[in-house]
């Protein structure tokens, strides 16, 4: 219980897939925008390119400057990690404060951070599977969980699996690996436009050797926000959709009669 592995999996996943505004890519496929328009009637004017005469270099690097900006977000998708699926839905602010759910291995864990204090929530298929990927025997498995059955775990600043846990709620940290490698910003194409969520949307696409391609779908009304990553092909395919931005946090702790510090584990008291 020093370290859950796979949740350090999964922020660096959650920065991998953020990160994708400037990833490699392959082959896209997106929608194309226009709308239906009923037969005899006269088709609306398109709305105005707000980047038009830019390059899609130029438009990734307006998405990934209006991104940094952002004081929170919310991330929801699917990645795979290590070869496992990994379903996230997180929303994250500037303050260090998070709230969000994880699914790997068929369990279910939820996330709170404030104050600098993590509180997780797991079912027993994720505690099993995570100390199970730790080589914790079965025997001290079967007595943690009935220590933290349906309880949060409270993990204090500077205690054993803080940092690692921090890391999915850092998100100056995820945005500052937009601008990590500008170098990997370059050689963008652009392709059909299309929407994320109703929302019109200039479609961004890298290839890279070997069969990966990464779509990057960037807002086309009011901020250049990223709204959408998609990576096909290669070891880690996923698609993450970016929303909520600049949007309040609402994180609560818990209440103190359903935690269990994790300093009490080791002495085998629930509280």
């Amino acid at each position: 219980m020093a370290s859950h592995r796979k949740l350090r999996a999964a922020a660096v996943v959650c920065a991998a897939v953020v990160v994708t505004g400037p990833a490699p890519a392959a082959a896209w496929a997106a929608t194309a925008r226009a709308d239906a328009v009923p037969s005899g009637a006269a088709a609306p004017a398109p709305s105005p390119d707000p980047f038009e005469g830019l390059t899609a270099d130029e438009i990734g690097d307006r998405a990934v400057t209006a991104t940094r900006s952002a004081t929170s977000l919310r991330m929801t998708g699917r990645v795979v990690s290590e070869g496992q699926p990994l379903d996230i839905d997180f929303a994250v602010d500037d303050s260090g404060e998070c709230t969000g759910v994880m699914k790997v291995k068929g369990g279910t864990s939820e996330l709170r951070r404030l104050d600098r204090v993590t509180y997780i929530k797991g079912d027993e298929a994720f505690w099993r599977a995570s100390m199970t990927s730790q080589g914790i025997p079965e025997a001290q498995i079967g007595a943690t969980l009935e220590l933290i059955r349906d309880r949060w775990l409270k993990i204090a600043p500077g205690q054993a699996g803080s940092e690692d846990l921090g890391g999915v709620c850092d998100l100056k940290s995820l945005l500052d690996d937009l601008d990590k490698d500008e170098k990997q910003r370059r050689g963008l194409t652009r392709g059909p436009d299309g929407k994320v969520d109703g929302t019109p949307v200039a479609t961004l696409v890298r290839k890279k050797a070997g069969g990966e391609t990464t779509t990057v779908s960037v807002s086309e009304q009011g901020k250049p926000y990223i709204l959408k990553t998609v990576r096909t092909g290669g070891k880690e395919p996923g698609a993450v959709v970016l929303s909520d931005y600049d949007k309040p946090v609402d994180v609560k702790a818990p209440p103190a009669d359903e935690t269990v510090d994790l300093s009490k584990l080791d002495q085998g008291t629930p509280s």
